[in-house]
């Protein structure tokens, strides 16, 4: 699905928690930087992407068309405290798109202005259209998928960078958003976690159909097999994607899984037999090509070490994709 989303950006932030929380305008600012003006944050604000601060006139002077909430909190909710600066937004010339499960179309207020004032509100998360249910043929095509021992790892990040790295060489391969942020990015997908349960794996094979021998879709991975929140959604991308290639994603030095701190974050080989054992029961064929690490919260040392090991367990290449780059997991690709 398309989306007419116009730039350049102001990249809301809201009262975001953490960083962690401002992840969707993090993604935009990385990867599309010349989209983004600047960030508007509200007091207690604990998130900074590094851009400018601006407030909602600054950014209507600067040109901006679309204010992007950026913020990914738990539950995806718009807050009352945003409102009045929304508003004022949509008062000011600008589109708001929104990526939370609280549809911004539903707001009465943001509803009532952009009426008023002939803007549009975008609510990418929630699908207009009907999926089938899935069928799991055989489906000609190659495609991947990033997986991950928890949510917030960085499965984005990675699908991203191996698409870059992948097309630099003159591959043929696409990109397939299934989250807010990587909508924005791309300007088209499905928001896998709100499509109807019983449609998640056919929703997959729509994004990702039939295609020539040669050419790879990217698939963005999508929660975790053990996170006990959202393993609904990846158990659905799993199956739908019927993955010729799989990249695992892990945060090196995270306490516990995000949101649930009676968890402790999984160990990555286990995780990768689990994943495999049902990436297989649609395509038997199915590997691992790569191990993908977020090594942001730890020592250069201790990522080091940690890369190391990993990379004897698995037999794999195991690359932070921020600062190693995804050579290593292309080349692998590109061997069968």
């Amino acid at each position: 699905m398309a989306f007419d989303i116009k730039n350049p950006y102001l990249l809301f932030l809201g009262d975001a928690p953490d960083q962690l929380a401002a992840k969707t305008a993090n993604g935009v600012k990385v990867w599309r930087p010349d989209w983004c003006i600047g960030q508007f944050r509200l007091p207690g604000c604990k998130a900074d992407l590094g851009l400018p601060d601006v407030s909602i006139e600054e950014a209507a002077a600067k040109g901006a068309k679309t204010v992007i909430l950026g913020v990914a909190n738990r539950g995806g909710k718009i807050a009352d405290s945003w409102t009045v600066e929304l508003v004022k937004a949509l008062e000011l010339g600008m589109d708001i798109a929104s990526g939370l499960h609280t549809r911004v179309t539903q707001v009465p207020a943001l509803k009532e202005a952009a009426a008023k004032h002939g803007r549009t509100l975008f609510d990418v998360r929630h699908p207009t259209q009907d999926f089938a249910v899935a069928s799991g043929v055989k489906r000609t095509g190659k495609r991947l998928l990033t997986v991950g021992t928890d949510v917030s790892v960085g499965k984005m990040f990675t699908t991203l960078a191996i698409e870059k790295e992948m097309v630099a060489r003159g591959m043929n391969a696409d990109f397939r958003a299934t989250g807010q942020t990587g909508i924005f990015i791309a300007g088209a997908g499905v928001s896998i976690d709100a499509v109807i349960a019983d449609f998640i794996s056919g929703s997959v094979e729509w994004l990702a159909p039939e295609n020539t021998a040669d050419h790879w879709d990217l698939i963005e991975g999508q929660g975790s097999l053990l996170n006990v929140s959202y393993a609904g959604v990846t158990m659905g991308l799993i199956h739908g994607a019927q993955a010729d290639a799989l990249v695992m994603c892990h945060e090196v030095g995270r306490p516990h899984m995000r949101g649930l701190p009676d968890y402790p974050m999984p160990e990555i080989l286990p995780t990768m037999d689990l994943i495999l054992l049902h990436a297989r029961h649609v395509n038997p064929d199915a590997k691992f090509v790569g191990v993908a690490l977020n090594t942001s919260n730890v020592s250069a040392e201790a990522a080091a070490a940690f890369k190391e090991k990993t990379a004897k367990e698995t037999g794999l290449p195991v690359v932070n994709p921020l600062i190693d780059g995804v050579a290593p997991i292309v080349d692998v690709i590109q061997k069968g």
